[in-house]
């Protein structure tokens, strides 16, 4: 279990780690210290991250970097959303050994950054080289976010493989998901059409949410659920379609990351309206 440090001291204890390593794997030294042990700050060690590994015989990873350090510079907000995810999986991935492994290793944790610098393009207007990101973190992370959608900070997005976020899907803060999500639409339909996720969210592996619908804050949704309907807030939905099945025993259900539902017998209902919330 990795032990929780304060954001100013992340970037100190990724280096530790990485500096642990290079002395345990020497094999690794040169990628660790190219990662990284050479830079000054984590933001430039994830610019110069991503840029290698989006890079291509289209684009160069110098191109790509510039890029990246553009959107850093204009958008600074945009580190503290990396800071903020990175937390988010330390905290809830038991599996996450240090900051230093969603940094170098976790795709899910590369597409939502990658997606960041594109967002940047997206909303500047720069809607072509926008598109040209958004088209290579596909095909590198298999992870295919719009660059015109709305992502808050402190995600997870677990294994992420398959994952799809339409144009005007909105996620917010502190939200997890687990990999073959859709926020989709229903089909060809313009304008406003994808979901609105609300904070706290958790949604389970494979779940389709489909729609200009929302998702109320601290709900679940189960894993393979088909979702076609607004969800209240705290509430668990599962099934195709989806159905109200019980209600989260926590305020946030994305922060505990637990798949179960906590009502034995399923809820029938149609219209998924909540009367009364037990925790209320």
């Amino acid at each position: 279990m990795t032990d929780f440090v304060q954001d100013a001291d992340i970037w100190p204890t990724l280096r530790e780690e990485a500096q642990r390593d290079a002395e345990q794997e020497p094999c690794l030294a040169g990628f660790l210290y190219e990662s990284v042990l050479r830079h000054p700050t984590l933001i430039d060690a994830l610019g110069g991250l991503l840029s290698h590994k989006l890079a291509s015989e289209t684009m160069s990873s110098m191109t790509l970097l510039a890029l990246a350090q553009e959107a850093f510079c204009r958008e600074p907000q945009i580190e503290g959303a990396v800071i903020a995810d990175l937390q988010a999986i330390i905290h809830r991935d038991p599996a996450t050994r240090g900051y230093s492994q969603p940094l170098l290793y976790a795709k899910g944790f590369h597409a939502v950054q990658a997606y960041r610098i594109a967002h940047h393009f997206w909303i500047t207007e720069r809607h072509a080289l926008a598109l040209f990101l958004q088209s290579r973190i596909s095909e590198v992370f298999a992870v295919d976010i719009h660059p015109g959608a709305r992502i808050g900070r402190g995600v997870m997005f677990d294994h992420a493989t398959s994952v799809v976020i339409g144009e005007t899907a909105v996620v917010e803060d502190d939200f997890s998901m687990l990999h073959e999500v859709t926020l989709g639409g229903t089909g060809k339909v313009g304008g406003d059409r994808h979901p609105k996720v609300k904070r706290g969210v958790m949604i389970g592996a494979g779940a389709k949410v489909l729609g200009n619908i929302t998702v109320g804050e601290g709900a679940k949704i189960g894993a393979g659920s088909v979702v076609l309907e607004d969800v209240p807030a705290h509430a668990t939905v599962a099934g195709v379609p989806a159905k109200l099945v019980s209600f989260p025993a926590e305020s946030f259900p994305a922060l505990e990351m637990d798949q179960r539902f906590e009502c034995g017998a399923i809820i029938e209902s149609a219209t998924l309206t909540i009367t009364e919330h037990p925790g209320n």
